[in-house]
C-alpha cells in the first residue's frame, strides 16, 4: 500500500480572513486551495467521495457517475489531493480516495465561518 504525502493547508487556512489581513503567502496558499473546489466537477467527487461506503471510493467506481474519463477524474483527484483535501492509497492498479478529516473545517475556519 502507497501513501501519497498530502499538503498541509493549516497555515493557509489557520488565520480567518476576518480576523487579521492575510499575508501575501497565506493568500497564495489559500486561492491555490479555493481553487482545487471552484470546479463543479471537483466538488462532485469531493462529495462522492465524503458519501462513500467506507468513507473512500476507488477512482473507477468514480467516472461512470460523473461521465468523463478515467483519466480525467483521475487528474481533477490529483487536484483535490494536492490540495489536501483528499487521501490517496493504491491497492494493486486502482488508487482509492478518502476525506483528509478535517481538510473542510480549515476552509471553514479561514472564511470566518467557525
Amino acid at each position: 500500500m502507497t501513501e501519497i504525502e498530502i499538503t498541509d493547508v493549516t497555515a493557509a487556512c489557520g488565520t480567518s480572513l476576518v480576523g487579521e489581513p492575510l499575508s501575501e503567502g497565506a493568500a497564495e496558499e489559500l486561492a491555490h486551495t479555493m481553487k482545487a473546489l471552484a470546479d463543479p466537477t471537483r466538488l462532485r467527487l469531493l462529495s462522492m467521495v465524503a458519501a462513500s461506503t467506507g468513507g473512500e471510493a476507488c477512482v473507477c467506481d468514480l467516472t461512470e457517475p460523473v461521465g468523463l474519463s478515467q483519466p480525467t477524474v483521475s487528474h481533477h483527484l490529483k487536484v483535490l489531493t494536492e490540495a489536501g483535501f483528499l487521501s490517496r492509497t493504491k491497492r494493486g492498479t486502482w488508487a482509492y480516495y478518502a476525506l483528509v478529516p478535517g481538510a473542510l473545517d480549515r476552509i471553514s475556519r479561514a472564511l470566518g465561518a467557525a
